[in-house]
């Protein structure tokens, strides 16, 4: 008997016009008869009437007419299918429609049964055989469970996930024929369809079945509580799908999407050839072994090195390390040899893939260099997959699972290639950026000063932080240049933009700056000079064309800054200008913190006023702190006023050096990834105490000579210098003679006892001399080229009243 939905077939079948009336009383027994029920079922109206109408059904549906009455008395209708029996027993297939025949305020419940023959309906005629044929045939597995869930019916199909045929699972429950199986999941959710009626559809469950112990598979499994007539719970109907294949492919996927997210999130390649390692183990690999070629992990182009051995073998860098096993990771690192005739050795030199369902005892070369993969006493499963990128081989990756597990098959293969490939593009960029960086870096050391040369003039110390973190190049440099008369020039100074532009820029103008300086002109005029020299660069340069053949705008010096400064201790005096630059800061020996008032002259080559120096005195222990603007400029919001109060707060802390306090500088006010370049020279200024210079004016006579020479004799040996004085003597009497000769105005030797001898011979001349190489027969213009024979180095620079020529001799004592 169907349910009281009978679907729109059945209603397409049920016409009113055809159907054939009866009347039952409120117990089902009939009450009128007319000629089309007679022709239905082949009774007459006097054997039909008063009889029950269980007697015109078959058995099977005679049973259930209290419950259809009890339906209708509750609903107040029902319809449905029925098998009405005629007289002569032969059954008939009809569709009922039961509704209330009372009159509102009539007796007890009368119904109207409108009954059409349903034997032309399409599947009506299908029997309890067909219908188990289709079940037991269907390819899906089917059971169904009692209400203490042990098996009472199964069809074939489900023997094929394990546990036996049907017969032998009647009266098991499902822990009993899927040992190992998570059957209490399983029964948990039965229990619940039990208890709630309502089904569950599409549980996932995934494990490993007896029938399959090496290998992991998925089902897909739905359940339905089962009614008896009276609608209390039988059991429970449930199907199984195999969705392994799925399953698998939804792990390959988000295997994938792991690696997508997890490796080349930097550009070192041994991280990176670590990521490889954990992502796929233990999902995927029990162990995983990474293998690069040496020369990929310097940066270098992918070359197979072979081994110094006899055998020929191959010595790559184990990178990446990984095993379920647990232990080999600090392994990592070490140089592994494959032996010549290796499947790794001709995995390189093919860049094929190579695989085994299990290494066999055969293998022991290859065992020798592969992590231990756990658990499993039995041989592994093996793949070995070339790290290629870019048409060349990189190096190889070994993947391993342990004997309790399936062995590696085609579909895995072509998992690993992809995973492989997907980590040798980032190993690749990881190579390239290594090599560029290297260059970079060695850019970077030759533009800058390797160290800061040592003098006697000023303690310094430097801290350079590039925006560009990749490469580590940028457009602001410092310098220290040692100058004549003890005197040091220090330089900072930046140009716009950031990388190997930038920084190439920046050498040409560090370049320029100290070769200037070597003229020995004053701070303005070397930065006259460089706005010059950068002006006409401009003036003479092309820039770079763009793909579409338009101009491009190249990283150039034009709006550069830079600051000079010049510093003697010998009176501590301090001479700067500035092109484009902040003003340095001074702490004074007491602590206090002052900017210079420096006038500010136009960037390099943009033109306008003359540059101008500014002057001052600076005591013994001040500071100096030359900084680029970028140390000022760092935070979403700033002024040149804020950016200044910051620096003051930071040169105020303490700290154990100068070196120590410049690096406290920059950590406070620059962030690691700075959104400006930023460099910080810091000077602590010295003075040569009076001992240590000597000073004598002489007469415009030559007999004075002869005094010059014994005054610098018995000054050298005052300082322990007598081996010198040989030559300083010849150097006074050249120097002197010649100002006596050729120059005017008053005359001054001065001696400075430094790291060197430096001597120095002032005039009121304005003339450059120049070394000459007179004939043998000429009678004078020696001098010079004496002096420069026996001298380190010697030359001139001007002062306000004159000019000042100057030779330097090496003092070899280590102590001075």
């Amino acid at each position: 008997m169907g349910s009281h939905d009978v679907g729109d077939g059945a209603r397409r079948w049920f016409d009113v016009a055809d159907a054939v009336p009866l009347l039952l009383d409120a117990r089902g027994v009939v009450t009128s008869w007319t000629k089309d029920a007679e022709r239905l079922f082949g009774y007459a109206a006097a054997e039909a009437v008063g009889k029950d109408l269980a007697g015109l059904l078959t058995v099977g549906d005679a049973a259930r007419v209290p419950d259809v009455l009890e339906l209708c008395r509750r609903s107040g209708g029902w319809a449905g299918l029925l098998s009405a029996r005629r007289k002569d027993q032969h059954p008939v297939p009809v569709m009922a429609r039961f509704t209330s025949a009372d009159e509102p305020g009539g007796g007890p419940g009368r119904w109207l049964v409108l009954v059409n023959e349903m034997g032309e309906a399409h599947g009506w005629s299908m029997s309890r055989s067909v219908l188990e044929q289709m079940v037991a045939g269907s390819p899906i597995g089917i059971a169904i469970v009692d209400t203490d869930l042990r098996f009472v019916w199964s069809n074939e199909t489900l023997a094929q996930f394990g546990g036996g045929a049907p017969e032998s699972r009647l009266g098991l429950r499902l822990a009993d024929v899927q040992p190992g199986f998570d059957a209490e999941a399983v029964e948990a959710r039965m229990r619940q369809v039990l208890e709630t009626g309502e089904p569950v559809v599409g549980y996932e469950h995934v494990g490993r079945l007896r029938a399959a112990p090496f290998r992991e598979t998925a089902h897909m499994l739905s359940f339905t509580r089962l009614d008896d007539d009276r609608h209390r719970p039988m059991g429970v109907y449930y199907t199984v799908v195999d969705i392994t294949d799925r399953h698998r492919a939804r792990q390959r996927l988000a295997l994938l999407d792991r690696a997508g997210r997890h490796i080349g999130r930097s550009l070192d390649a041994a991280r990176t050839a670590r990521e490889l390692a954990e992502v796929v183990v233990p999902g995927f690999a029990d162990a995983v072994a990474v293998d690069l070629l040496e020369s990929v992990l310097r940066g270098a182009e992918p070359v197979v090195e072979r081994a110094e051995a006899p055998d020929g073998s191959v010595a790559l860098r184990r990178a990446g390390l990984r095993s379920a096993g647990g232990g080999p990771e600090e392994r990592a690192g070490a140089v592994v040899s494959h032996p010549a005739g290796s499947p790794a050795v001709g995995c390189l030199t093919t860049g094929l893939a190579w695989r085994a369902d299990r290494l066999g005892p055969d293998a022991a070369d290859v065992n020798r260099y592969l992590p231990p993969v756990g658990a499993g006493a039995g041989p592994p499963s093996a793949l070995i997959v070339p790290v290629r990128a870019r048409g060349a081989t990189l190096g190889v990756t070994t993947f391993l699972r342990r004997s309790t597990q399936e062995p590696f098959d085609e579909d895995d293969l072509t998992l690993a290639e992809d995973l492989v490939s997907r980590a040798a593009v980032c190993l690749d960029n990881a190579r390239r950026y290594t090599r560029e960086r290297d260059a970079a870096l060695v850019l970077q050391r030759s533009l800058l000063p390797h160290r800061l040369p040592e003098q006697e003039a000023v303690e310094v110390a430097a801290c350079y932080r590039p925006a560009d973190t990749l490469t580590g190049l940028g457009g602001d440099w410092y310098d220290l240049i040692p100058l004549s008369g003890a005197r040091v020039a220090l330089v900072v100074g930046e140009v716009q933009g950031h990388g190997i532009d930038a920084a190439a820029a920046m050498g040409r103008l560090r370049t320029a700056v100290r070769t200037l300086a070597a003229l020995e002109l004053p701070p303005d005029e070397v930065l006259a000079h460089l706005d010059d020299l950068v002006s006409r660069a401009q003036e003479d340069g092309e820039a770079p064309e763009q793909g579409d053949g338009e101009p491009a705008r190249a990283v150039g010096a034009v709006g550069a800054g830079c600051l000079y400064v010049v510093y003697d201790p010998v009176d501590g005096r301090c001479a700067m200008a500035a092109a484009g630059h902040p003003a340095p800061a001074v702490v004074l020996p007491d602590g206090t913190i002052t900017f210079v008032d420096l006038p500010q002259g136009p960037p390099l080559g943009a033109g306008g006023p003359p540059f101008e120096s500014a002057e001052l005195l600076l005591p013994e222990g001040s500071t100096l702190a030359l900084h680029t603007d970028g140390l000022l400029s760092q935070g979403e919001q700033w002024t040149p006023e804020a950016g200044r109060e910051r620096l003051v707060r930071a040169l105020t802390a303490g700290a154990d050096s100068l070196d120590l306090r410049c690096r406290t500088v920059i950590d406070a006010l620059v962030p690691d990834r700075p959104r400006d370049d930023v460099a910080l020279l810091m000077a602590r200024t010295r003075r040569l105490s009076p001992d240590r210079v000597a000073q004598w004016e002489l007469p415009a006579d030559p007999a004075a000579v002869a005094e010059a020479r014994k005054a610098a004799a018995r000054r050298l040996s005052d300082w322990d210098l007598a081996e010198l004085a040989f030559t300083t003597e010849l150097v006074v009497s050249e120097l002197v003679t010649n100002a006596i000769r050729y120059a005017t105005g008053p005359i001054r030797l001065r001696l400075i006892r430094e790291r060197a001898l430096v001597c120095e011979v002032h005039d009121g001349g304005a003339t450059t001399p120049h070394v000459r190489h007179p004939r043998t027969t000429d009678e004078g213009g020696r001098g010079l080229l004496l002096v420069s024979q026996v001298t380190r180095r010697w030359g001139t620079r001007f002062v306000p009243d004159g000019k000042i020529i100057w030779a330097e001799q090496s003092i070899t004592d280590p102590g001075v």
